[in-house]
């Protein structure tokens, strides 16, 4: 069930490109937006994978909608390239693009770890987002208008000991999601990053399976316990990427919402305060921000 208030089929007429679509919050979202009226273009590596998971999408559509399935690589050029294209061919546009593509990345202390998987952690859930975005940006700023939106995490906002690889992609990406909002001022085109909350996919399970000796203690506690009680909604989440994939939503960019914290439903009123603000911007904190006078300049 699609629980965010709009229209039925805000969605309408849009052709949107969802990374890493064939299971978890990436499939959730697509499930959301054939709903919402989109059509898709759906990519992941694995290829009976994919192939299921966009049989279960077509039982939703209507007339007027298509889902198309490519398998692929955002960490590998040639296979972005044969990503947008392919959508171009298929559709004639790109509306929206959701980099929901990513992986968990080694786990443990920093020197024990893999260096070969470290890097790999950073080509996809970095790298492959900004390859995807910048095949995507020529053909929106063409349109005049798009929607780039990069599923981010807890490691954005807060350390995560023993997922270094994972947390340094998760803060860069939003870092780069602010400055591609800066350099498309006027285009058009509105980039935000969603932080979906503690939601239960297979990046948990990975972290169970780990252990505490790897990720520690304290978050292989917190890590069960959210597995037991469910964790946060993978719905809201992909609520909110159908808000931000809406028109609802224009004007707003170089965000990072939280499904789970941030009352977005009301954002559509108060653009213009939070266009003046910095509210929902990751920000250095000084001293004068938390009241100390330490004779800082």
């Amino acid at each position: 069930m699609n629980i965010f208030a709009t229209p039925r089929r805000c969605l309408d007429g849009k052709v949107a490109i969802v990374t890493g679509g064939s299971q978890g919050l990436g499939f959730e979202i697509a499930r959301q937006y054939v709903e919402a009226g989109a059509s898709l273009l759906v990519c992941a590596r694995d290829a009976s994978q994919l192939e299921a998971s966009v049989s279960n999408l077509h039982v939703l559509l209507t007339p007027g909608q298509k889902v198309v399935a490519v398998v692929g690589d955002v960490a590998t050029e040639q296979d972005v390239e044969h990503i947008c294209s392919s959508a171009l061919t298929s559709f004639g546009r790109i509306d929206v693009l959701v980099n929901n593509a990513g992986i968990q990345g080694p786990m443990g202390k920093l020197e024990d770890v893999d260096w070969r998987e470290w890097v790999r952690t950073i080509e996809v859930n970095v790298l492959g987002s900004v390859l995807m975005a910048r095949a995507v940006a020529p053909t929106m700023r063409a349109q005049g208008s798009g929607k780039i939106l990069q599923l981010s995490g807890g490691g954005a906002t807060s350390a995560m000991p023993g997922m270094s690889a994972y947390a340094v992609s998760k803060a860069a990406i939003v870092r780069f999601v602010e400055t591609l909002a800066e350099e498309l001022q006027g285009s058009g085109i509105d980039v935000n990053a969603i932080a979906p909350g503690a939601v239960n996919t297979r990046m948990l399970d990975q972290v169970l399976a780990a252990g505490a000796d790897k990720v520690g203690s304290r978050y292989f506690e917190k890590a069960l316990q959210q597995k037991i009680s469910g964790g946060a909604s993978i719905q809201e989440a992909a609520a909110l990427a159908v808000f931000l994939a809406s028109a609802a939503s224009d004007g707003i960019t170089g965000r990072l919402i939280s499904a789970v914290w941030d009352n977005w439903r009301n954002l559509t009123e108060r653009k213009r305060a939070l266009a003046e603000s910095d509210v929902y911007t990751l920000r250095r904190i000084t001293t004068r921000d938390r009241g100390l006078d330490w004779g800082d300049r």
